[in-house]
């Protein structure tokens, strides 16, 4: 794809958060590129998480820089049901551990930054990632894949900024507001969704030094959680979630429930050292209350509801899909025929699943489903009046053991 050229971008939507970096970036495009902007930002549980006062102020910062085409939108359903869910039922963490919480959020948000663009008429879409992360591979990827032609700015590959002090300069030429915290450089990151809170940089960059505790903003301390468990009922149908304590309720309602469930047992931190798509390894904390729960929960009533082969199968695609969705291929071909197959072996994994949340700890006690394929009366220690022939394993193994046997006894000559 050849450089874009500046005079060829009339109007352009750009991811905006109303954070500095954003808002930043929104005057230089209108200095640099001469561009009109229209913004978008995406209610992805930010909002419920900070009462809703991030995005009015992000609304009021775009008004205050001059734009008119303003687009708030409330994509928290959306976001669990078309793109959390799915790979939930997957049971994807990316290198054992990490739920994919930032990288989930990525394609959804590049969606709509290309539908908003095919509606205003833009030439292009802008978001604010970094040249060393992989959120930039994300957003781009995603966007390609949806409309070929169409044109990205990424300002921290393009501009001349080398410094924080560059970007306060910037910020005070053209009278954008700066918070009084942001004379100093933030202590790290944050990236927060309905689904997980992400922090990186700045305190957590040595990977030998414990991370504070005012990093966490999501969950207590689980050595202050209650002395006694919570006990609580999560519903499935179809692999997805649909109820809590028998209660049906809506993905994100649902979600948010569970993210409670989290925050007051201390469930969901993770403190990991992960591989960058772009090459490089990177310590985050991460936070992951109701996703920590959802996964314990799924697991369990897949444990009853589903085939043995069909069960393996997945656990072994589930790598490639969480890498895929790590990477930013979530529209790629391979991803669709991925989700396919684990949608297919979601057919009858329905039921409820009991767990006891107890300090940090997600504990299965009991599940049960009308589409269960556990059967006491073959497991049973007692008399199972003939529903299993112990005689038939002796045939069983003589005939697994036939090639072991081979193997020995050449072995055994030489």
């Amino acid at each position: 794809m050849s450089k874009i050229k500046k005079g060829d971008i009339k109007k352009v939507v750009l991811a905006y958060s109303g954070g500095l970096d954003t808002s930043i970036i929104l005057k230089w495009l209108q200095t640099e590129y001469g561009a009109e902007v229209v913004t978008f930002t995406a209610d992805l549980g930010q909002s419920t998480i900070e009462g809703g006062a991030e995005l009015e102020e992000a609304k009021r910062k775009a008004e205050n820089l001059g734009i008119k085409e303003i687009y708030i939108e409330d994509v928290r359903d959306e976001f669990i049901r078309d793109f959390v869910f799915p790979m939930f039922r997957a049971n994807a963490v990316y290198e054992g551990v990490y739920l994919l919480g930032t990288s989930i959020a990525r394609p959804l948000i590049s969606k709509r930054l290309i539908e908003i663009a095919e509606e205003t008429g833009a030439d292009a879409i802008a978001h604010g990632a970094t040249g060393k992360g992989n959120d930039q591979v994300r957003f781009e990827l995603a966007a390609y894949a949806l409309n070929p032609d169409i044109k990205v700015i990424a300002p921290w590959r393009e501009w001349e900024f080398k410094s924080r002090t560059d970007l306060m300069n910037f910020a005070e030429t053209h009278q954008i507001q700066i918070a009084k915290d942001k004379r100093n450089e933030a202590p790290f990151s944050v990236d927060a969704n309905l689904l997980h809170s992400s922090s990186e940089g700045k305190v957590l960059e040595d990977p030998a030094v414990e991370a504070p505790e005012y990093v966490y903003m999501r969950t207590i301390d689980p050595q202050d959680a209650p002395d006694e468990p919570t006990m609580v009922k999560i519903g499935f149908e179809g692999g997805d979630p649909v109820s809590i304590d028998g209660k049906k309720m809506g993905p994100a309602d649902l979600f948010g429930k569970l993210n409670q469930l989290g925050h007051d047992n201390g469930i969901g931190r993770l403190d990991l050292v992960e591989n960058r798509f772009v090459g490089m390894k990177s310590r985050g904390v991460y936070e992951t209350p109701g996703g920590t729960i959802l996964l314990t929960a799924h697991r369990a009533i897949e444990s009853i509801t589903l085939d043995r082969g069909a069960g393996h199968l997945k656990d072994e695609l589930m790598p490639r899909y969480a890498e895929l969705i790590y990477n930013g291929f979530w529209f790629s071909p391979e991803r669709d025929m991925l989700q396919a197959a684990i949608d297919a072996s979601q057919t009858h994994v329905e039921g409820e699943v009991t767990l006891k949340l107890y300090k940090g700890n997600v504990i299965v006690v009991a599940r049960d489903s009308a589409k269960s394929l556990y059967s006491e009366a073959l497991v049973t220690f007692e008399d199972d009046a003939g529903a299993y022939d112990q005689e038939d394993a002796h045939g069983f193994i003589q005939l697994n053991a036939l090639r072991l046997r081979t193997l020995a006894a050449r072995n055994r000559k030489s």
